[in-house]
């Protein structure tokens, strides 16, 4: 094969390392396409083509990491991944730990990692590459590497994620809620949250958002079944659609441009946490961007009215 097809071909394993190191669409695409430049101007011919490109995804995710630490610690408000749509790397003998890994909740806890054993646990546990492979991309010792996964693991535990396991079941109560949501019925939301259900906005400042993460069955059933109504009045509209791995839906103005995102966390038959996106910058990749402060503007005066 050529360089562009040996390339074309890892593409979708190099943008999904770089993602879950990343947490950002755009970044991970940007850090692939620097991939590609590199391997495009490199006289030598790598003796694993996969191992070449791997490492220099990770080395640049993981210093574009080390720089974006700054601007999320100056974040305006909670600070969210950015929406996948899509998984592009399949691999049926790794589909749960790729499941798991690429959930919002995964993500904000891989937030909890510095940079290298962020790298590390991903292509160790995620990717499942052998620790020289990991050695050789992080540039750090086998014996280092091992202490690397091995903090990052104990990270994880401590908080990881648990999601329904009957995938039938979890679509089937998400179908329900936004059966609920779109008839504005609060009785039939609260039935189907968690009682110390959470809900969080991330608008980084770009957009309206929660000033605060709204806490509790009742008050997150109350805020869905009064504000969606209104926005529907302005026929803004919403598609379900797997978000993260996880059900979501994405919300759209009366044009057909991306408002927010909607992602659910569902386990015991519940929905544990609701995650919306509403900040332009995270919603390019989704589509056309809805301008979210003139909807806010017009649900207001609706209200008022």
């Amino acid at each position: 094969m050529s360089r562009t097809e040996e390339f074309q071909e890892l593409r979708p394993l190099l943008f999904s390392i770089a993602y879950r190191i990343l947490g950002g669409v755009a970044e991970a695409e940007d850090a692939v396409q620097e991939t590609w430049l590199r391997y495009e101007a490199t006289a030598t011919e790598p003796r694993s083509v996969k191992a070449y490109l791997s490492t220099t995804v990770t080395r640049i995710a993981i210093d574009v990491l080390r720089s974006a630490r700054v601007r999320r610690e100056e974040y305006v408000g909670e600070w969210l991944p950015e929406p996948l749509l899509d998984d592009p790397y399949e691999d049926p003998e790794r589909a749960a730990e790729l499941a798991e890994s690429v959930s919002m909740a995964a993500l904000l806890l891989l937030e909890r990692l510095s940079p290298l054993e962020r790298a590390a646990f991903v292509l160790r546990e995620v990717f499942d590459f052998g620790f020289p492979e990991v050695a050789a991309a992080v540039g750090r010792s086998e014996a280092a590497c091992r202490q690397l996964v091995s903090r990052a693991r104990r990270h994880m535990a401590a908080g990881r994620p648990r999601f329904e396991a009957d995938r039938e079941e979890r679509e089937e109560l998400a179908s329900r809620f936004f059966d609920a949501l779109r008839e504005g019925d609060v009785d039939g939301l609260r039935g189907l949250l968690a009682a110390d259900v959470s809900m969080v906005g991330d608008g980084g400042g770009r957009a309206p958002q929660l000033a605060r993460a709204v806490a509790g069955a009742q008050n997150v059933a109350r805020l869905l079944g009064s504000v969606f109504p209104r926005m529907a009045r302005i026929e803004v509209t919403f598609e379900p659609h797997e978000l993260n791995g996880q059900p979501g839906a994405i919300f759209y103005d009366r044009d057909g441009k991306v408002l927010h995102t909607l992602a659910l966390d569902i386990l015991d038959g519940r929905i544990q946490t609701i995650r919306a996106v509403i900040n332009p910058d995270k919603l390019g990749h989704v589509g056309p961007v809805a301008d979210a402060w003139a909807i806010h503007r017009e649900v207001q005066a609706g209200r008022r009215s």
